[in-house]
């Protein structure tokens, strides 16, 4: 296997890994509205991911560095075609980060409520648009001879990239219920099963439509086996979460989450934007990357921090792995 070819895998690696943490915690701050009841539970959601959403946004800027150094080209028509969306999930995602240090700095409700609104808005909006922006690399894009995107935003929004959105949306909202059953105690706890049952139906439903266009367009035996993995692992985390088995559940969401992308990266290799123009003017691996002295350093370079990188993030889930409720929320707290 080439150099180009390890760092395909691990980029995407480093992206499964991004959905699968930040999936639950973009889920629970969609769910700071929609399973919430008032404001102390609104803060026991924000306190299930307080000491982690930081460190699980450090997958997306490992993964976009890495993208930068071993695929400029990838990186540089990707960065230009999907510039406004990219920039939307930006702006969100420092908005967001604002929103969870900032809410409870002051006592009044108008200042506690309109950072919660930031906060449910912030985690909804990118949930979505990252489902686009993945179902249109996937999908193929305008890109000319000259390896240039020369499409427009209306290109993006086509029915396929949608539903890619609605799939991602709706999948790190189940992702994000069955963590908060396994985080909470008491009536939320409850609620929040019921409500991965609820929404994990319809993720189901749509990720199964997405799945298998992706697979008739794209796919192949092994991308097959993907799906099948994720579908069935849905399916399992449905059941748990019915059986009261919240550890299980969390981890077979996370398992549909991961089969789900490594079915994506499985169906776009050797690819990394193909062109909808022509197949020749397609992006890959080969004519997308970087030098192999470049990549030999990056691969040093990662060999040494990830294992420091993985140790320190799972000492962090580890010691904060207590369940919480309301009767754990100060008074000044809410």
């Amino acid at each position: 296997m080439e150099l180009h070819d390890v760092w395909f895998v691990l980029i995407a690696v480093l992206w499964t890994g991004y959905f699968f943490l930040e999936g639950f915690d973009f889920g629970v701050g969609v769910l700071t509205r929609l399973l919430a009841r008032n404001r102390p539970e609104r803060r026991v959601l924000i306190n299930t991911i307080g000491p982690v959403w930081d460190g699980n946004e450090v997958w997306l800027l490992t993964a976009g560095g890495a993208t930068f150094a071993a695929f400029p080209d990838w990186y540089a028509t990707l960065f230009s075609g999907f510039y406004l969306p990219l920039l939307v999930i930006l702006v969100c995602l420092i908005v967001r980060g604002v929103a969870f240090e900032y809410r409870a700095k002051r006592p009044e409700e108008n200042w506690q409520r309109n950072w919660e609104a930031a906060i449910f808005w912030t985690s909804l909006i990118p949930a979505f648009l990252w489902g686009v922006a993945f179902g249109n690399i996937v999908r193929g894009v305008k890109i000319d001879r000259n390896f240039e995107y020369v499409g427009n935003l209306w290109d993006l929004l086509n029915p396929y990239a949608l539903l890619g959105g609605v799939v991602t949306l709706s999948l790190f909202t189940f992702h994000g219920a069955v963590f908060t059953a396994l985080k909470t105690v008491g009536d939320i706890r409850e609620r929040a099963r019921r409500t991965a049952l609820t929404v994990g139906l319809v993720t189901a439903v749509a990720a199964l439509v997405f799945l298998l266009w992706t697979q008739i367009d794209n796919g192949d035996g092994k991308s097959l086996v993907a799906m099948v993995v994720a579908v069935a692992a849905l399916v399992a985390a449905l059941v748990a979460n019915q059986l009261g088995r919240e550890g299980w559940s969390f981890a077979l969401s996370g398992v549909t989450i991961v089969a789900a992308v490594a079915m994506l990266f499985l169906t776009l290799f050797p690819n990394v934007m193909p062109s909808s123009l022509n197949e020749q003017w397609s992006l890959t691996v080969t004519n997308a990357s970087s030098s192999p002295y470049t990549l030999k350093i990056m691969t040093w370079c990662a060999g040494i921090a990830t294992p420091v990188v993985l140790l320190y993030q799972g000492w962090t889930y580890w010691v904060f792995r207590k369940r919480i409720g309301t009767q754990h929320i100060a008074e000044t707290m809410h």
